[in-house]
């Protein structure tokens, strides 16, 4: 498309002119050698009563292991209690596999996210890997305070393991 700008996914033109880029994510889960998109996972976590917002990684560790968190944003004026729990267990076991249920699920204050949208997955996954703040790219992120809540969040997880 010569002169225009292409970004390669769908997207929804909105009033006023602002785009919604509908596209995968470019990370993956492989739980037990069997890939899958991210965005399988948290589509059917986002329909859960509750949720704001999600985000799942899956994070290869030393020594063989794996590490696969969900964070999840509740609506304003809930909190990720154990009921939303089981929704969330219950939604990814029916709509997606029981395989993909995850190792944990965290309450977030936000979903980290680029200035154009993307869920920033693969940094974060870095930093449950080992990787330090100090490699994030803050400039590129919506809101780089939530990065530092994700890197005190890895950080406590390394310590603990």
């Amino acid at each position: 498309f010569p002169g225009v700008w292409r970004h390669g996914d769908w997207v929804t033109e909105l009033d006023g002119g602002q785009f919604i880029i509908h596209g995968r994510s470019d990370s993956t889960i492989n739980r037990g050698g069997i890939r899958m998109g991210s965005a399988d996972i948290t589509q059917a976590v986002d329909r859960v009563d509750g949720v704001a917002a999600s985000m799942v990684i899956g994070a290869e560790l030393s020594g063989g292991d794996y590490y696969m968190p969900l964070f999840v944003v509740p609506i304003t004026g809930h909190t990720v209690d154990e009921t939303m729990r089981q929704a969330i267990v219950d939604a990814i076991r029916t709509q997606v596999s029981p395989r993909y249920v995850p190792d944990e699920i965290i309450e977030a204050p936000a979903v980290p996210k680029t200035r154009t949208g993307k869920l920033m997955e693969i940094p974060i996954k870095k930093l449950f890997q080992g990787a330090g703040p100090e490699t994030l790219n803050r400039g590129t992120a919506e809101d780089a305070t939530v990065l530092d809540w994700y890197a005190t969040q890895a950080q406590a997880y390394r310590q603990e393991r």
